[in-house]
């Protein structure tokens, strides 16, 4: 039996004071069923962004106590599995997202899935590619709102952050005290006006230290074909200076590189992308690919 929480079980701020809904032992697979990032209050195009009950605003299943996780420590999530629901909730508003003033119109869209495609009302069809808005640890002391992104993780609505990814924090307190929510059948890179295709499901996952890694610039995601930094801060030219200078770090302090080489390298074949523009934060990563790492670095994590 796998370890499960559902929707009942969620939390709006990563904290160091919640308590522990469920506990798992490193590498055992658990399951946390999630709800949309409104915390299913839409229930029709007729429920508009103005008629929400804001407190209640991208709710993440857990907190999920890893046993044997300290602070300090490296902790690897990775993501198993992500089932989506059978349609997506999409929104605009006035002076919301990048277009802000442009919009002055409110409309919720709700949006059906079709053979792992996303219907956008008969205009056009999309691929559904689940992906996980809100991920990550408790802060060590205090709270930090779920839509806000950090260190810790949070609402950084990063694309990539999907099923065969590893996403890697830094535990600030005893057992992480990990969630998640807030998935999407499909977002494009800087989710600019608000929202991506919005939509519940449940997530598949497994916990682990990696000891080797202490050092590492979280947070840090890993698939079978790139490595990624990812950082948050007020403004998006301060994300960008995140995510290179980690991803700078990473190279010179894991693959072995000359800090030279490694801004040639970065510059040549990396990607700097952003993630989201509409949290309190925005977020960027900076993309690095693997094939290159593997004939210069000793990172094999996974």
């Amino acid at each position: 039996m796998i370890p499960t929480l559902d929707g009942k079980n969620v939390f709006h701020a990563f904290s160091p004071k919640l308590e522990p809904a469920m506990s798992v032992a490193q590498g055992q697979e658990f399951l946390l069923k999630t709800l949309d990032c409104f915390g299913g209050q839409i229930k029709s195009e007729r429920d508009l962004l103005e008629s929400l009950d804001w407190e209640n605003v991208n709710p993440a299943t857990g907190p999920v106590y890893i046993e044997g996780v300290r602070p300090g420590e490296i902790i690897g999530f990775d993501i198993l599995d992500i089932k989506i629901n059978d349609h997506s909730i999409a929104v605009v508003a006035p002076g919301e997202g990048v277009p802000g003033k442009e919009i002055t119109t409110m409309e919720t869209a709700l949006l059906t899935h079709e053979n792992n495609v996303l219907n956008f009302k008969d205009i056009a069809r999309i691929n559904i590619k689940p992906m996980i808005g809100v991920m990550g640890v408790a802060p060590k002391d205090r709270d930090i709102p779920n839509g806000t992104p950090e260190k810790h993780g949070g609402n950084m609505d990063c694309r990539i952050i999907t099923a065969g990814s590893r996403i890697y924090f830094k535990a600030e307190v005893e057992g992480a005290l990990f969630g998640c929510g807030d998935l999407h059948s499909a977002q494009g890179d800087g989710e600019i006006g608000v929202s991506g295709a919005e939509t519940s499901g449940e997530v598949l996952l497994k916990a682990e230290v990696f000891p080797d890694l202490q050092g590492l610039p979280t947070p840090f995601l890993e698939n079978d074909h790139l490595v990624a930094t990812i950082f948050s801060a007020e403004t998006a030219d301060q994300a960008a200076k995140g995510a290179v200078d980690s991803m700078v770090e990473f190279l010179t302090g894991f693959a072995g590189l000359e800090k030279n080489h490694a801004v040639m390298l970065m510059s040549i074949a990396g990607d700097l992308r952003f993630c989201q523009m509409v949290d309190p934060l925005k977020t960027v990563r900076f993309e690095f690919p693997k094939k290159i790492l593997s004939g210069v670095s000793g990172f094999h994590a996974k």
